[in-house]
């Protein structure tokens, strides 16, 4: 009946515990493994000399924020998005102030991204949350994303290229502040 709740017991307390682990154990252990992915890349100096050569491009803002996506993407593939921030923000931050991109529509691009490369596998951590709660397969669980993987990246567009969706509400807030 609609309204009654059901009673929990403590075999029902075991299962939710046996639930809760698997999925733990596997978020951890892609967790980890994005993680030592993102100390390999650092003390490797990977993203310092990928730095190095997209400054050396003399590309222009625009042609920058093509390189920051595809590497963004890319990344989002395979390490966790605190990985990447960590690893990835410190580098794209100067270039980008210098080619006069906005901070903070950078961080916009950046989060997308990252939000991207959670519904995307191998590492897509969102889509092994959904399939552990759901009990359903990655395959199954990738297929129903996908459209909103499509709306995502048509999001990421037009944030990138136009500049003024990410920045309206900072920019209106300085207004008011200006009263």
């Amino acid at each position: 009946m609609a309204g009654q709740r059901k009673r929990f017991d403590c075999q029902d307390t075991h299962k939710v515990f046996r639930d809760a682990s698997k999925v733990s154990i596997m978020l951890l252990f892609i967790i980890g493994n994005a993680m030592l992915f993102a100390h390999v890349l650092t003390t490797e100096r990977i993203p310092h000399h990928i730095a190095e050569i997209i400054v050396g491009w003399g590309l222009p803002a625009w042609g920058f924020l093509v390189v920051v996506n595809i590497l963004l993407l890319i990344a989002g593939n395979f390490m966790e998005p605190s990985a990447i921030l960590l690893i990835m923000a410190p580098i794209l931050f100067p270039i980008a102030v210098q080619l006069g991109i906005d901070p903070i529509h950078l961080g916009v691009i950046m989060v997308v991204n990252m939000e991207i490369g959670m519904i995307t596998p191998p590492v897509g951590l969102n889509l092994f949350v959904t399939a552990g709660i759901t009990g359903e397969n990655i395959t199954w669980v990738l297929r129903a994303a996908l459209p909103w993987l499509l709306i995502l990246l048509v999001f990421l567009i037009l944030i990138t290229y136009i500049p003024q969706i990410s920045l309206f509400l900072p920019e209106y807030i300085d207004h008011l502040k200006g009263y």
